[in-house]
């Protein structure tokens, strides 16, 4: 969405998109040039086919070298996201499938290479984009990207060269890239560079422009779909991360104004750096847990450096997943033996795999009409024994590290809880035989993410020590919407009374039975829920490291007491929460 401010000298040009890493910049447009949009078009003749395979195969080789020599070649500091995504980006230039497939369009409808390969990344990034599952949706970027830099092989150029750029422009101002999207690989450059923001066309909050941006600690505003064809080179930015909003050739008054917030900001988050060793404490002296999220062993010392009380979800389905073939025992022994071991006496709770459907792993495709609703998460994990009982056996030989909670998701039925801890006793009994030591104290709980769960909750809390509040899928199936959907995400509402009453009934339910329940969607990361959930009665919140500092701030100005009566007082009349109010309390 684009708005136009009129002032006395110059039109202000306001942008939307998706505020994916907070923060405020201000600087000068870098644009980043897009291959696709630029790739030649002709046919061949057909005595040049065999030329062009060859061209082909060439390109494809070079780029997968070039890639195999950045990954083995990172800096120490690189974001620690960069290897793993250059890793599934060579893996897509490694299928045999996809120089097949295009050499195929060359042979029959004799395209030059470079059309092939355009044509073909077009098919394979819409069947991405077609996929219900949101993560698999945004890995049509990694399809773009690499599809990028094989066609700029082609046309000899390097797809995005900073070699040359300074830090800084003349006025001393940073600069921003502006891109259809952003590849991994290139992302070291623009990190060596110091870059303010990113704004792209493409993205959403788990893609890799997302996942390094949050990294680096950087602003970004993604999928602002036409971004790129609006900016011009050099202009002045203003990237509003937490808004986001993109503001194009900001007035002097405007951007003064920016200045002022920039330098407001920085010097609130230096303040909340220093306090983050200080408890978690309301006003009224009740404690709240603020814990980490974390896909990745290594982001557990970022857990640490936030001041975070735990590690209240690691999601251990990145360990499977963009591979050839399934995780070893020893292999995840060792991640989750690694998470346990940094994070000491504070606790780690690990999701067992959230995948299936069309999240697949290595050849196991599956097909379902409606995947949010198919053989998922411990659904899938209770299809296939023996890979759930390698992922179990490692836990369990982990469990001597550290304090373990493991963490079933998609949970709707008691006997999926019966069948879980029998395979976890199964698996305890196979170690023990072959001498291996198991910790005495390690807690099973499950994910309220299905609405069933939670409006029955009182009989599951009795088999379980906790509970975790997925609110993302827990709103997305109590309203049935699509939270990425464009054509409903407007319905899709965290706060719906419907919603907020499951969560109160899972938080009075745990309090009832003495087991804690935590909340680890995106809401125990955004501030504007904190008070709110508060109120719910919510005593353990788990979010981006990143968010710990802020969110523990609010909690320590917060008095539960008041709060607990002000949210109570709406819940009872069924009507909309006012947020404004809460938060004013």
């Amino acid at each position: 969405m684009m708005d136009t401010i009129t002032t006395s000298s110059t039109a202000v040009v306001a942008l939307h998109g998706k505020g994916v890493a907070k923060g405020i910049a201000i600087g000068h447009a870098v644009i980043m040039g897009a291959a696709l949009l630029e790739v030649k078009h002709h046919l061949i003749a057909p005595e040049d086919i065999d030329n062009e395979c060859a061209r082909l195969d060439h390109a494809l080789q070079a780029v997968a070298e070039d890639l195999e020599y950045i990954k083995n070649n990172l800096p120490e500091d690189a974001p620690m996201e960069l290897a793993p995504v250059l890793t599934v980006h060579s893996m897509l230039l490694a299928d045999p499938m996809l120089a097949s497939e295009i050499k195929e369009i060359i042979r029959t409808r004799r395209y030059n290479a470079e059309w092939a390969l355009s044509t073909q990344g077009q098919i394979l990034a819409d069947q991405f984009g077609q996929m219900d599952d949101e993560y698999l949706r945004e890995r049509a970027s990694d399809v773009t990207q690499v599809i990028e830099r094989v066609l700029s092989f082609l046309a000899g150029v390097k797809s995005f060269d900073l070699q040359n750029l300074p830090d800084h422009d003349e006025d001393d101002l940073p600069f921003i890239v502006v891109a259809h999207d952003i590849s991994p690989a290139d992302m070291l450059n623009l990190r060596a560079k110091h870059f303010a923001a990113f704004i792209t066309d493409a993205g959403g909050p788990t893609s890799h422009t997302a996942i390094v941006a949050r990294s680096m600690h950087v602003p970004a505003v993604v999928g602002m779909k036409n971004v790129r064809s609006l900016v011009r080179d050099r202009e002045v930015l203003i990237v509003d991360g937490d808004a986001g909003l993109v503001i194009v050739n900001p007035s002097p008054l405007i951007l003064a104004q920016y200045r002022q917030k920039q330098r407001q900001q920085e010097t609130e988050r230096e303040f909340l750096l220093l306090q983050k060793d200080e408890p978690a404490v309301t006003v009224d002296g009740v404690f709240i847990e603020l814990e980490g999220n974390i896909e990745l062993p290594e982001e557990a010392a970022e857990v640490l450096a936030m001041g975070a009380t735990g590690i209240g979800l690691y999601r251990s389905e990145f360990l499977f997943m963009n591979r050839d073939s399934l995780p070893s025992e020893e292999e995840q022994y060792k991640a989750y033996s690694s998470v346990l071991k940094t994070m000491g006496e504070k606790a780690v709770t690990i999701r067992t795999l959230d995948i299936g459907s069309d999240k697949t792993l290595h050849d196991d495709a599956t097909v379902a009409v409606n995947p949010a609703l198919g053989l998922r998460a411990v659904r899938y994990c209770l299809a296939h024994p023996e890979m759930f009982l390698t992922q179990l056996r490692a836990l369990l030989r982990a469990s001597i590290h550290g304090r373990l909670r493991i963490l079933i998701p998609m949970i709707s039925h008691m006997h999926e809880v019966q069948e879980v801890k029998r395979y976890l006793t199964q698996a305890q009994n196979e170690l023990m035989a072959e001498g291996y030591e198991i910790s005495d104290k390690i807690e099973l709980g499950a994910m309220v993410e299905i609405p069933a769960i939670a409006i029955a909750i009182e009989p599951f809390l009795k088999e379980l020590d906790f509970v975790s509040i997925g609110t993302n899928d827990l709103i997305q199936y109590t309203l049935a919407v699509d939270r990425v959907d464009d054509e409903v995400v407007g319905l899709y509402d965290s706060v719906h009374p419907a919603v907020l009453r499951l969560i109160h009934n899972t938080i009075q339910a745990g309090d009832r039975a003495g087991k804690p329940v935590c909340v680890c969607g995106e809401m125990a990361g955004d501030t504007q829920y904190t008070k709110l959930l508060l109120g719910l009665g919510l005593k353990s919140f788990s979010m981006h490291p990143a968010h710990v500092p802020e969110v523990k701030q609010i909690v320590r100005q917060s008095h539960t007491n008041v709060l607990r009566t002000r949210v109570a007082n709406t819940l009872n009349y069924g009507v909309a929460i006012d947020l404004d109010a809460v938060n004013a309390a």
